[in-house]
C-alpha cells in the first residue's frame, strides 16, 4: 500500500459520520436538523439518547485512532517511518471536517482529534481528555472544554513528541478546531452558549 493510498483511505474513514449513523441506528432525527446542527456526540446527546451519543463519541474517536495505528504498522510497506502517521492523521481529521459523504459539511473534529492524539501517544491523548472532562464538569459547556483542550494540545505535543511532523499536525488540528468553534466563541462571549445535555427544542 502506498502512502497516497493510505492517506486517501484515512480521508474516507474520516468522512464516515458516526453521529449520522447513530441517529439512523437508534431511529433519531438527523443531528444536522436540530441543536447546533453538528453531527457530533454533544449534539446527538441533545436528542436525549445517551447510548447514541456514546456510540458517536467512540466511533468518531476510534476512526482517528485506527488511522494513526494503521499508518504506523504499515509504515514499512509504504516506505515511511513514524512520520508517515502525520499526513494520515491530518487526512482522517480533514475527512471528519469535510466529509465527501455529507457534501463536505462535517463536524468540528473534537472526538476525532482525541483519537489521533491517543494514536500518537496515549498519555498525550489521556491528558487532553482529562482537560476536556475537567472543564466540562466545572462549567458544563462542551465548546469551552474543547477550546481549552485544543489550546493546550500543541504544548503537550512538543513535550511528548518533540518538534516533528506530528507536532505540526497537532498544531494544525488545534487551529482548525478553534476556527470551527468561531460561532461558539461568539456565543460564549455573549453568554448564550448552551450547556451539555440540554435537549433540543426541535
Amino acid at each position: 500500500m502506498t502512502l497516497i493510498a493510505l492517506v486517501l483511505l484515512a480521508y474516507l474513514l474520516g468522512s464516515v459520520s458516526f453521529g449520522v449513523l447513530a441517529s439512523r441506528i437508534f431511529h433519531l432525527p438527523d443531528p444536522r436538523s436540530y441543536g447546533s446542527k453538528n453531527p457530533g456526540a454533544t449534539n446527538v446527546l441533545r436528542s436525549g439518547k445517551k447510548t447514541a451519543a456514546a456510540f458517536t463519541l467512540l466511533g468518531d474517536a476510534g476512526k482517528g485512532w485506527v488511522a494513526v495505528v494503521l499508518a504506523r504498522y504499515t509504515g514499512p510497506i509504504t516506505g515511511g517511518d513514524m512520520d508517515a502517521t502525520a499526513p494520515v492523521a491530518l487526512a482522517v481529521f480533514l475527512g471528519h471536517l469535510f466529509p465527501v459523504f455529507l457534501g463536505f459539511k462535517g463536524g468540528k473534529g473534537v472526538a476525532t482529534a482525541l483519537g489521533v492524539l491517543l494514536g500518537f501517544n496515549p498519555w498525550m491523548g489521556l491528558l487532553s481528555a482529562a482537560i476536556w472532562i475537567t472543564v466540562a464538569a466545572v462549567w458544563r459547556i462542551s465548546s469551552l472544554a474543547a477550546l481549552a483542550a485544543a489550546g493546550l494540545a500543541p504544548i503537550y505535543a512538543v513535550f511528548f513528541l518533540g518538534l516533528d511532523a506530528r507536532t505540526l499536525v497537532v498544531t494544525v488540528m488545534s487551529l482548525l478546531l478553534i476556527w470551527r468553534h468561531k460561532s461558539n466563541i461568539a456565543s460564549l462571549l455573549a453568554g448564550t452558549e448552551p450547556r451539555i445535555g440540554k435537549q433540543s427544542a426541535s
